[in-house]
């Protein structure tokens, strides 16, 4: 038996690896790679996983800990700000599609319980997938994608509600529906209410004395106990797993420690969350989805065009450009991951038969199979749907920037102007400088133009826009904002257009410094690194080193393009293998012990270059040599350290060891 459940989990974990590999290869989400491990190894395929009670438990706990980060990220300020499209546009996106997806279903004789969960399911959209194509097309800080992601942070909110409610819903329920309902919102109000006065007088206090502790391992253990224990309280009271988790992850999300808090839970989340995305692939019986593929189509068919069309109804009424709601419309036209958990919850109790749960899961993943597709294209399918709105409103835009700027010359292009971009603004203006200011936020190009800035609302990464800006006659182009992609997109148009021009680039790191750097900014400013800079030269000046040398030190340093700022040692924390290579290099040492291969050579002999080993010192005798000699003789005992990532530390250690 024993050998059995291992067999099936090495199974699973072989096929996985190829899925989501081949899916990475094709910049799909990972989540359908899980989805089709499900269906090919499930029970209905090939058959070489069971679908166990113990496995869907277990696999629970991914949407668990997906609820606790989504608890992580519940922030009150976000959801003021954005409280008209989130609380207005969101709410009737779901509520209306809930209701129209009901009324549906039970027009053609579901139960008023099993046509709830379809509608809550279909009008629910992936998170994930939407947020990750939006990104990729650098269009998640566009009008439309900020639309969009006010919507999924509203259906994010409302997965709670009908996770309180579903149980409620079971058909074995001996009162009516409506004394159920009322009486799980009122435990769910109550439960909610105590967890969180708890968190909010035990929480803090608690994870202060474990972070004075220094311990990584207890503290990630803390959040592990947490996390289900609160999963735990809210199952014991009859309600979901996953929202305990989120109201953890809220709790946790008023704390100073959340974002350690993040890091520590994702790996667990995204494992455990795979497992969950299988188990329900495993759900799909492929052979009796044959039968019903003509219902299949025709779902998601009504899926895709009832989702837009309620979204653009409602984006008309609330008065968005049309072009602006249909590109939000069309991000959003699919199922998304936490349909498959309501699905889950609903079957588990028995709301749904094995048909109609057969069609709608069919029906959600094969939406979202085809949404990368459609989002990757909403552009051109508004552009032609609206043109004539469309591309009237883009001319004006740029005609409006053009005719305010025509007159300015020597100006600056300020790309983003957000608290960097209006300090720069500033300085600018107290030097009798014009500069021109390019943002994407609506309400910052609002108030600063109202306020008599020369601030435009528009896409610095269009070649449109910059040539309104007046490229040609400004004087230097600065991208105030850290965003690696729209940066370089940014950089390749204005060389376009201006091969001459000044281009100061500010990051939060040296993470692509070098790749900015190559794409032909003139500057590149990183955050951390200028941080040390400026908190060194304090500390030179306080010692009474002479300001010349200070300066002199100073510039050698961002000449040299802070190469010497990026030799440290990484200590603890990991860097993750999707980081760019030159954020993962680091400093490494290494004792030389007796019987090395490397005793009595010289630096040069051991042609570490060759494995992009740099060596930075040498530490012999108690006395450390900053850049040794390549004749330099290491001996026993001495310590070499060297400037490599974390695959060169090894290969460095073995070819000391037995020269290899």
């Amino acid at each position: 038996m024993q050998h059995s459940i291992l067999l099936e989990i090495v199974i699973l974990l072989s096929i996985s690896v190829i899925s989501v590999a081949l899916f990475r290869r094709f910049h799909l989400p990972p989540v359908l790679a899980y989805l089709l491990v499900g269906v090919l190894v499930g029970p209905h395929s090939w058959g070489w996983v069971s679908d166990t009670e113990n496995t869907r438990f277990l696999a629970e706990f991914g949407v668990v800990f997906l609820m606790f980060t989504v608890g992580l990220e519940f922030s009150f300020p976000k959801l003021v700000a954005m409280r008209k499209e989130v609380f207005g546009i969101g709410a009737a996106q779901v509520s209306i599609t809930t209701l129209a997806v009901s009324l549906i279903f039970i027009a053609i004789g579901e139960s008023l319980s099993a046509a709830f969960i379809i509608g809550g399911v279909i009008a629910l959209s992936s998170t994930a997938i939407v947020i990750k194509q939006l990104n990729e097309q650098m269009e998640i800080h566009s009008r439309h994608g900020r639309l969009s992601l006010a919507i999924l942070i509203f259906q994010d909110l409302a997965v709670i509600p009908f996770l309180i409610i579903i149980p409620a819903l079971n058909v074995d329920s001996n009162g009516s529906v409506a004394v159920e309902l009322a009486f799980a919102v009122i435990k769910g109000i109550f439960v909610i209410g105590i967890m969180l006065a708890i968190g909010h007088w035990l929480l803090r206090p608690m994870f202060q004395q474990i972070a004075k502790l220094h311990s990584s391992e207890l503290f990630t253990l803390t959040i592990l106990l947490f996390s289900v224990a609160a999963a735990w309280i809210t199952d014991m009271a009859g309600l979901s797993l996953a929202l305990g988790a989120f109201i953890a992850g809220m709790m946790m999300a008023e704390s100073e420690f959340k974002h350690q808090v993040e890091i520590d839970i994702r790996p667990f989340r995204d494992v455990l969350l795979g497992l969950f995305f299988i188990t329900i692939g495993m759900l799909l019986n492929l052979n009796s989805l044959i039968l019903l593929l003509p219902w299949v189509i025709c779902t998601v068919v009504g899926i895709i065009v009832l989702k837009i069309l309620i979204i653009m109804a409602i984006g008309h009424y609330a008065g968005v450009e049309k072009g602006v709601t249909s590109r939000t419309a069309l991000s959003l036209a699919q199922g998304g991951e936490f349909g498959f958990a309501l699905l889950a919850i609903a079957f588990n109790n028995g709301i749904l038969s094995e048909e109609l749960s057969q069609i709608i899961l069919a029906s959600v993943i094969l939406s979202m199979v085809v949404s990368p597709f459609i989002i990757k294209h909403n552009g051109y399918f508004a552009k032609h749907w609206f043109a004539h709105s469309y591309i009237r409103s883009r001319i004006e835009n740029i005609n409006t920037i053009h005719q305010e700027t025509r007159a300015i010359e020597d100006h600056v292009i300020i790309c983003g102007y957000g608290r960097i971009g209006q300090n720069i603004g500033r300085l600018l203006k107290q030097e009798n400088t014009d500069y021109v200011a390019i943002d994407l936020d609506p309400v910052i190009v609002k108030e600063a133009h109202d306020a008599g800035e020369h601030v435009f609302y528009g896409d610095s990464t269009h070649r449109k826009i910059l040539e309104a800006a007046n490229i040609l006659k400004a004087r230097v182009l600065v991208i105030s904002y850290d965003d690696f992609q729209a940066a370089t997109l940014i950089i390749q148009q204005t060389k376009m257009l201006r091969p001459d021009i000044p281009i100061l680039v500010r990051t939060r790191d040296d993470s692509h410094l070098t790749e900015l750097q190559n794409a032909g900014a003139t500057e590149v400013v990183p955050e951390t690194l200028e941080a040390s800079l400026t908190l060194s030269t304090h500390l030179l000046m306080l010692l009474e080193v002479p300001a010349h040398k200070v300066t002199k030190i100073v510039k050698d340093i961002r000449e040299s393009r802070y190469q010497s700022l990026h030799e440290f040692f990484h200590g603890q924390s990991s860097i993750a293998l999707s980081e760019p290579d030159s954020s993962r290099q680091g400093l490494h040492s290494y004792i030389i012990p007796e019987g090395a291969f490397c005793i009595g050579k010289q630096i040069e002999d051991l042609e570490l270059e060759k494995i992009n080993v740099v060596v930075t010192a040498l530490r012999h005798d108690g006395i450390c040599r900053q850049k040794p000699e390549p004749n330099s003789v290491i001996e026993a005992g001495d310590v070499l350290v060297f400037y490599t990532n974390p695959e060169g530390s090894k290969q460095a250690e073995a070819k000391l060891l037995t020269g290899k």
